[in-house]
């Protein structure tokens, strides 16, 4: 069930309508306005490593960030906009975001520990995160959050998926998902929508939630520097092939039988080395950057998406 645009609009704050600048100011104030932090996957870490291309990933793009040997640049993170968000905190996304290739043959990618978004539309995500706004006790209002779920209950699906599914135990045994369909085109000048999905080589690693609360707020960040110093962290690249009447434009819902679909490895990420945080945070990974071959989603979000990240790294300059 969608919500009308009315019930959309008037949860968003009136007749006043979102923009990338009041997304990230929205999203500062949920995370109570730390300091010099992201407005969104604040905690995290720089990477470095490199891709090597299957030899199917031609059948799916002509991309050069997908069929030819490439640098990679990226950063592993925890969700939200708190900086000091603890790593045993199982409701909260891990993003690995990622730079593959450089200049015209880069792609930057963005992916996360859900296969939805939490909003459909910007005013709906103003709305979902104005609903959370903390009061003067510090925590959001509960009554006013019910009222915004129960008229749109497609928002809640990214959290009942998470909660659904134990705490990682390591960036290196986490499945990230691209929520947004991209159309892929290749040699042949085929073109068919696909969703990204990255696939950890040693499977899922997963915590009971009694187990977490032996850990540090910094497991994770710890675990991670311990594998690069032994063997690296390696992730398969994955097509999740589309098909006619998948819901591409509308990022909160899965495609039918998602799990179970046709994919085609695109090929395998190898981080190896710890980089510099500055090397990622003086600047963005900016979803806008695509090597020919993968075309720009056509949803909302995606659209908002860069101008958002601009405005974050000029708020925390």
């Amino acid at each position: 069930m969608m919500s009308s645009p009315h019930a959309q609009s008037s949860s968003a704050g009136g007749s006043e309508p979102a923009t990338p600048a009041r997304i990230v100011d929205a999203l500062k104030t949920v995370a109570g306005n730390p300091p010099k932090a992201r407005a969104s996957f604040a905690k995290g870490q720089c990477v470095r490593g490199t891709y090597t291309p299957a030899d199917t990933a031609a059948e799916i793009t002509r991309s050069a960030s997908f069929t030819k040997p490439q640098p990679v640049r990226g950063r592993l993170s925890m969700g939200g906009g708190n900086p000091h968000v603890p790593d045993t905190n199982k409701l909260v996304l891990r993003g690995f975001a990622m730079a593959i290739g450089e200049g015209a043959q880069q792609t930057d990618l963005l992916v996360e520990s859900a296969p939805v978004h939490f909003a459909r539309t910007l005013d709906q995500m103003l709305g979902f995160l104005q609903a959370r706004a903390p009061g003067d006790d510090g925590k959001p209002d509960a009554a006013k959050v019910k009222t915004f779920s129960d008229a749109n209950p497609e928002t809640l699906n990214q959290a009942h998926f998470v909660a659904a599914h134990p705490l990682p135990a390591s960036f290196a045994g986490t499945i990230y998902w691209g929520v947004h369909a991209f159309p892929a085109t290749n040699a042949k000048g085929e073109t068919r929508p696909i969703k990204f999905k990255i696939v950890p080589v040693v499977g899922e690693i997963t915590l009971s939630d009694e187990a977490a609360k032996e850990l540090s707020a910094d497991f994770l960040f710890d675990d991670l520097r311990e594998r690069i110093a032994q063997d690296g962290m390696h992730f398969d690249v994955l097509a999740i092939l589309g098909s006619p009447g998948d819901p591409t434009q509308d990022v909160t819902q899965r495609w039918p039988d998602e799990d179970s679909r046709d994919t085609v490895k695109l090929g395998t990420i190898a981080i190896n080395a710890i980089d510099n945080n500055e090397a990622c945070d003086a600047t963005i990974f900016n979803p806008a950057t695509i090597a020919d071959g993968i075309g720009q989603p056509g949803d909302e979000i995606f659209a908002a998406r860069s101008a958002a990240y601009a405005i974050s790294l000029r708020k925390r300059r």
